[in-house]
């Protein structure tokens, strides 16, 4: 009965590891090195958790002797602490590895405003190009995105591409992003931040040529 709930649970815990927004799915590799990190601390998690599972089966039954160096120090204290030291350093080396740095990366920018974005580029001919549904990005090399708002505060998400980051008033923001191949995917606001959120959904699209040779018209800011 175990195999056969097993069997039929499957499909839908692998559907949540895809999809247009899931961080599982990465589409570059700063989302690939995250991706990396959150299976790394789930990892983590499920090794703690059966410890703290067989103590707890273990305190249930007749007594018995325990060894206090083996439960307390080797398994309680060292085991424990090993993986969250893991845990941590993988956490600051991704950090560290995707940190925007003045290295000559390709930048755009991302405005947000109730209820929507207003993204800008630099075209073909030099001359910024504006956009309220898509992103344009260049493939296969990182993009520094910089984020500002003009109201309250937004984040920009684009979860098979990177983090995601706050939209603040008065502030620039910048992050890191990258798509290994051209092609177009889906952003959002994750934050709350009013009756139109829902509506601030957006598109990231990819070039294998930057600039874009025809960028596509202006679109009116929102």
């Amino acid at each position: 009965m175990t195999r056969r709930w097993a069997i039929a649970a499957a499909p839908a815990v692998l559907a949540a590891c895809s999809g247009p927004l899931s961080t599982l799915d990465p589409g570059g590799d700063v989302a690939r090195d995250i991706a990396r990190l959150w299976w790394g601390m789930l990892a983590g998690a499920v090794l703690i958790t059966a410890l703290v599972l067989v103590l707890l089966a273990l305190g249930f039954g007749r007594p018995r002797a325990a060894l206090h160096r083996h439960w307390i120090y080797g398994l309680g204290l060292w085991f424990s602490m090993a993986v969250l030291v893991g845990v941590l350093g993988a956490g600051l080396w991704v950090g560290e590895r995707n940190v925007p740095r003045d290295d000559g990366a390709v930048r755009v920018r991302a405005h947000a405003v109730q209820w929507g974005w207003r993204f800008t580029h630099d075209g073909a001919d030099g001359q910024p190009v504006t956009d309220t549904r898509r992103l344009h990005i260049p493939a296969g090399q990182p993009v520094d995105i910089l984020i500002t708002s003009q109201d309250v505060i937004h984040s920009f998400w684009v979860p098979r591409l990177g983090g995601k980051l706050d939209a603040i008033p008065g502030r620039e923001n910048r992050l890191r992003v990258q798509a290994a191949r051209a092609g177009r995917f889906d952003g959002l606001c994750a934050e709350f931040c009013g009756a139109g959120h829902a509506a601030m959904r957006f598109e990231v699209i990819a070039h294998e040529d930057w600039p874009p040779a025809a960028p596509e018209p202006t679109q009116d800011s929102p």
